[in-house]
This record gives C-alpha cells, sequence and structure tokens, in this order.
C-alpha cells in the first residue's frame, strides 16, 4: 500500500456495530466487564479508548512501525521516552532543537540524575567523542528546529545500535510524509501531532512509534501510571486531520521552495536556512534521506538586528506571528524569543541561533500572495 492510500486506510476498519466509516468518538471513561478482567479489550480509559486505537493503528501504518502510543502532547511523549531511563544514564542530544525537549532534558530530568551532552549532530566525528559507557539514548531531531540543518539518521543509529545505545527521531519537522526514520534503522520515532499531523492549529497531542516490542511495553507502562493521554476529541481530530496529511504537506512544500528561493535572491535578506537550497551545507543528505525538503523556512536579515526582525515579523499580514507550525495557515515566529526562550541565550548563540532569526511556517495559501506579503514586510 503506498502511503498516499496508508493516510485513509492505514490500520483502519469501518467501525463493527455500526460499519461507520469514520471512527466514533467514544466520550466515555470506564467500560463493562462480564467479569472482572473479563472485557472486550478496554476497561478503563486511560489505559486505552477506541479512538485513540484506531490513531495509534494509523499512526503505526505512516511510520512503519509494530506499535504506536499516544500522548496529549509532543512533550508528553519526550517525557515517557525519558522516563524510561535511570539515574546515571547518558543521552546525546542535538544542540539545535526545540526550547520545550531542551527545557524537559535540563530542567526536570538533569535533576534526577539522566546526564545530556548536546553537540552538533551534522558532524558524525562530535557524535562518537560523546559516546560513555554510560549512553543510552540518542536524541535525533532532523530537520532541526529552528536551524533546519539534517542529521544523518542512518549513520546515526547504526552508531547507536553498535554502543547498545537506543536512537530515537523526533520526527515532527518532516511528518512521516516526507521522512520515515524506522526504515533508515531508528529505533523509535517521536511526534508532536499537534503539527503536521493534526494539521489545523486545533488540538495538541504527541505520539511515540516503534517496532521494538520491548521498548513499546516501558512506553505502554507509563500511559497507563502518568496517564498523559489525549482525549478521545483530540484522537478523532488529528485522525481527521491525518486524511489530508499527504496533499496538505506537498502544498505546503512546493510554496516553501518558492519562498525559499525569494529571500535567497532578496538583496536586504541575509542567510537562508532551507534543506532544498542547493547551497545548504547538508543538501545531499536531506535529497538522500527525505522524501521532500519540508515546508519549514528561517531566515536573516543582512542587517542582522533583532530590531529589524521584529520589525519584519510586525509588518506581516498573511503570515500570522503565533508560536507552533505545520497547519494549513502560514506562520512567522520568533525563536530566541518565543519557541526556544527557555534556552540561555549563551547557549542558543553557541549552537548558532542568534536573536535576529525569524522562522516561518510556510502554508498551503497562494505561494504568490505569500511572497508578496513578505515582500512588503521585508
Amino acid at each position: 500500500m503506498k502511503f498516499n492510500t496508508k493516510t485513509i486506510h492505514a490500520g483502519q476498519e469501518p467501525e463493527k456495530t455500526s460499519g461507520a466509516v469514520m471512527p466514533p468518538v467514544f466520550h466515555t471513561s470506564t467500560y463493562v466487564q462480564k467479569a472482572p478482567n473479563e472485557h472486550q479489550g478496554y476497561d478503563y480509559a486511560r489505559v486505552g479508548n477506541p479512538t485513540r486505537t484506531a490513531l495509534e493503528k494509523l499512526i503505526a501504518g505512516l511510520e512503519e512501525a509494530d506499535e504506536c502510543a499516544c500522548f496529549s502532547s509532543g512533550v508528553a511523549a519526550i517525557d515517557a521516552i525519558l522516563k524510561t531511563l535511570k539515574p546515571g544514564d547518558h543521552v546525546i542530544s542535538t544542540n539545535d532543537l526545540y526550547g520545550g525537549t531542551y527545557r524537559l532534558f535540563t530542567q526536570v530530568f538533569e535533576p534526577y540524575g539522566i546526564r545530556f551532552s548536546f553537540v552538533n549532530m551534522t558532524n558524525l566525528d562530535e557524535i562518537e567523542a560523546a559516546f560513555t559507557e554510560k549512553t543510552k539514548l540518542v536524541w535525533i531531531e532532523t530537520p532541526t528546529n529552528p536551524l533546519l540543518r539534517i542529521i544523518d539518521i542512518r549513520k546515526t543509529a547504526q552508531m547507536s545500535k553498535e554502543r547498545g545505545a537506543l536512537s530515537v527521531v523526533d520526527n515532527t519537522f518532516a511528518s512521516p510524509y516526507l521522512q520515515q526514520p524506522l526504515l533508515l534503522g531508528a529505533d523509535a520515532v517521536m511526534h508532536s501531532t499537534t503539527k503536521y499531523l493534526g494539521g489545523h492549529s486545533d488540538v495538541v497531542g504527541g505520539a511515540v512509534a516503534s517496532s521494538d516490542k520491548y521498548f513499546m511495553e516501558k512506553i505502554r507502562f507509563q500511559v497507563k501510571t502518568t496517564g498523559a493521554v489525549p482525549g478521545p476529541m483530540d484522537s478523532y481530530l488529528v485522525l481527521r486531520g491525518i486524511k489530508t496529511l499527504h496533499l496538505r504537506v506537498e502544498r505546503s512544500v512546493e510554496n516553501a521552495k518558492k519562498i525559499a528561493d525569494f529571500l535567497n535572491n532578496h538583496p536586504r535578506v541575509g542567510i537562508v536556512h532551507y534543506p532544498g537550497l542547493s547551497n545548504h551545507p547538508q543538501h545531499k543528505l536531506a535529497a538522500d534521506q527525505m522524501n521532500d525538503f519540508g515546508a519549514m523556512v528561517s531566515f536573516s536579515m543582512k542587517d542582522d538586528t533583532m530590531e529589524k526582525a521584529i520589525d519584519v515579523m510586525k509588518k506581516t499580514r498573511l503570515f500570522v506571528l503565533a508560536e507552533s507550525l505545520g497547519g494549513v495557515e502560514s506562520l512567522v515566529s520568533h525563536p530566541a524569543s518565543m519557541t526556544h526562550g527557555s534556552i540561555p541565550k549563551n547557549i542558543r548563540e553557541k549552537a548558532g541561533l542568534k536573536d535576529s532569526l525569524i522562522r516561518l511556517s510556510v502554508g498551503v495559501e497562494d505561494a504568490d500572495d505569500l511572497i508578496e506579503d513578505l515582500e512588503q514586510s521585508l
């Protein structure tokens, strides 16, 4: 079954009691049992819900995974993964990553004895040098947020496997339509389903998918024990969003390429970060491990100041100034003060994230209108 068909049919069957084509929204907190522990697969809604199950089967199918567990948010999914570790364990992560992930790693898990090394993961030598005998997890975010760097999933996953560490890919920026990390050798994949999977900026959620049965047993334990689960309506909204994933992302990527070219040739624009540009440092790698280059673009002005960046963002009309990404509407944001504000300034700048950077999430509007909007704001 090809991907476009999977978005509609993977793991999906008509509802058994009525024949409904779309999975019903099961608003229930508990389920009847014929005798203690004798039920129809569900006993309590924190542990499982039929609407959530339909979503989990669909995401597993898209990611070529045996199993998927869904959560109430992307960071809840990351939290569950980190809780499979124990004090003294070591994690290698990219130094260019979502600010909420960095905050969770350093402010929640470091005090409990989990150690982290943040390195430039586009450099395989830096990854190799960071391994210790305590390394249990390698956190791969690619394309990275917000500098759109590309990490070699195949080689990093292989390196991790040889050293007995689990490799997990945050696939949020790419979505399964553009990148399937498990087929590249990664052990598990994580999503903020709030973004491209949901796709309409109306729901918050997360997911973890893997074919590693032992790992997924640990993740399911977190679902049951800590309970950060999506409600049935949240699950339904993501399910509905995924049905048009391929259509939305295809259009957004088409728009992003035009916008990246426009910015790259604009006299007032300095550096443009987009893997689809031939001058991107990892352009060839992106072309190899991704089906296309994504719909996220970041850039800075030649007048490389925070004041100039904010001035540009305040003047956009179609690009709405807001956090998040991956919706049908185009968004503009200021990573240093918004999505990455929890990362100390010196750490941000060491990784290459300046206060002057502007990040775009390109939507499905007409590309000419979006370019006109950027033209007038610039």
